[in-house]
C-alpha cells in the first residue's frame, strides 16, 4: 500500500517536529526565567541601601582578576 521510504520520511519528519517543538518550549522557558531574574534586579533595594556601590566594588574586583589572568596567560610574574 505505502512505500517504506514514505513511511520512514513521514516518521522522521514527525519526530523532527516533536523535537523542535520541545526545544522551542524549553527556549521560551529559559527566556522567561532570565526575564524574571532581570526584573528582580531592576534597582536599588530600599531596605539594603544602594546596591550600586557593591556592584562597582565587584566590577573592580573582576577587572583586577582579569588583569591577573591575562598576566598569567602571557607568562608575566606579578
Amino acid at each position: 500500500m505505502f512505500e517504506p521510504t514514505i513511511i520512514i520520511a513521514a516518521a522522521s519528519l514527525t519526530g523532527l517536529l516533536i523535537v523542535a517543538a520541545a526545544m522551542l518550549r524549553g527556549w521560551q522557558g529559559w527566556l522567561e526565567l532570565k526575564r524574571s531574574e532581570l526584573e528582580g534586579h531592576t534597582g536599588p533595594r530600599s531596605e539594603e541601601g544602594s546596591s550600586m556601590g557593591a556592584a562597582r566594588i565587584e566590577l573592580a574586583d573582576l577587572k583586577e582578576r582579569i588583569k591577573k589572568l591575562e598576566a598569567i596567560a602571557s607568562g608575566v610574574d606579578l
